[in-house]
């Protein structure tokens, strides 16, 4: 699909009276009132996306999008690119953090070679590869508009593939040295807010090197007149591929009736653009975790979406998606075996 294919995609709202009717059970079941908080939120909304009372989320998987950025050769990270192929190889073999976070939670990993700078097929990997990584965004548009739909178009079929198969729930997960710099870039130019206030260190960059970060991404948000542009635009010319699968992977979820988690900053800034791109798609987001990402607060607050884990996470691939999957099947044990007033011979609680 191209973009004006994509922005024309029809996305339907959640079915919201199933929502209702969902809490409804949960006030029948032996405990306070709301006494699960925000969790109850959340087992509400995905009823509503499955459009079913007895909702389930017994099979999940996490999509972890592989990519390069060609931006690196500006010397904004202090991990070369050939770390973005090392840790995809570790995916592969399920050996990563998320691959030993997955295998404790019961949670399939997806890990998905959506532009990573080698040749090579690395086994384990769903090779799906646009190109070999993006361009230096400091110089050119980091992407053309075909490469960036063919990448949004990627995660689309992968969650019509996830929702074939049977899974219930997808969390998103990403792995590409410089992604910081290219989701800040789009935070930056797409919110309009002033690059120091959104700009972080990443994966631990000195302070010369985050003056130098900042000074890259003010430069190519004047250089490709950001400021003025649509999120689509934005994205081509500083997003990377990994982001733009993500977008996909959103408007699919959107598309599929499968609710999606929300990982770190850089999958938040690709659920920001899949709400621009195709409004909508937002009911059908969960936000797992505050990153400690300076961008990722005004993302969220775009969104309206408030995170359930508060940790001071930054491990990325994902991980923080698997954590909230965990506390979810907890609260989702509570709703499907339920002990209701009526079993135990007690009075309801009333609202006051």
């Amino acid at each position: 699909m191209n973009i004006h294919e994509i922005e024309r995609l029809n996305i339907i709202q959640p079915d919201w009276r199933i929502s209702d009717l969902v809490k409804d059970s949960l006030n029948n079941i032996a405990k306070p009132l709301d006494s699960l908080g925000r969790f109850e939120d959340i087992i509400c909304q995905i009823g509503a996306i499955q459009g079913q009372i007895n909702c389930k989320i017994d099979k999940k998987a996490v999509i972890v999008m592989c990519a390069d950025n060609g931006v690196v050769e500006e010397g904004i990270s202090q991990s070369q690119q050939n770390v973005t192929a090392a840790v995809a190889e570790s995916m592969g073999k399920n050996t990563s953090s998320v691959g030993k976070m997955a295998s404790v939670a019961g949670v399939r990993v997806i890990p998905v070679d959506i532009g990573i700078n080698c040749k090579k097929n690395i086994p384990g990997v769903v090779n799906k590869k646009i190109s070999l990584g993006t361009k230096n965004f400091a110089k050119e548009k980091a992407m053309t508009e075909k490469e960036a739909s063919m990448a949004i178009s990627v995660g689309i079929s992968l969650v019509e593939q996830c929702k074939k198969f049977g899974y219930e729930l997808i969390g998103t997960g990403e792995m590409g040295i410089g992604n910081t710099t290219t989701s800040s870039a789009i935070t930056a130019a797409l919110l309009k807010c002033p690059v120091k206030e959104v700009v972080g260190r990443g994966a631990g960059l000195s302070t010369l090197g985050l003056h130098k970060k900042r000074k890259v991404i003010e430069q190519a948000i004047k250089k490709h007149k950001l400021k003025e542009a649509e999120p689509f635009e934005i994205l081509c010319a500083v997003g990377g591929l990994d982001i733009a699968g993500l977008v996909g992977v959103f408007i699919g979820g959107a598309l599929y009736s499968i609710p999606i988690v929300i990982d770190g900053v850089i999958s938040a800034i690709a659920a920001l653009l899949a709400e621009k791109i195709c409004p909508g798609t937002v009911d059908y987001m969960i936000a797992s975790h505050r990153s400690r990402e300076k961008a990722y607060d005004f993302i969220i607050k775009e969104l309206d979406l408030n995170p359930i884990i508060d940790a001071d996470l930054a491990l990325g691939e994902g991980t923080g998606t698997i954590m909230l999957m965990s506390l979810l099947d907890l609260a989702m044990g509570v709703y499907n075996s339920p002990n209701t007033f009526e079993d135990i011979k007690i009075d309801a609680y009333k609202k006051q």
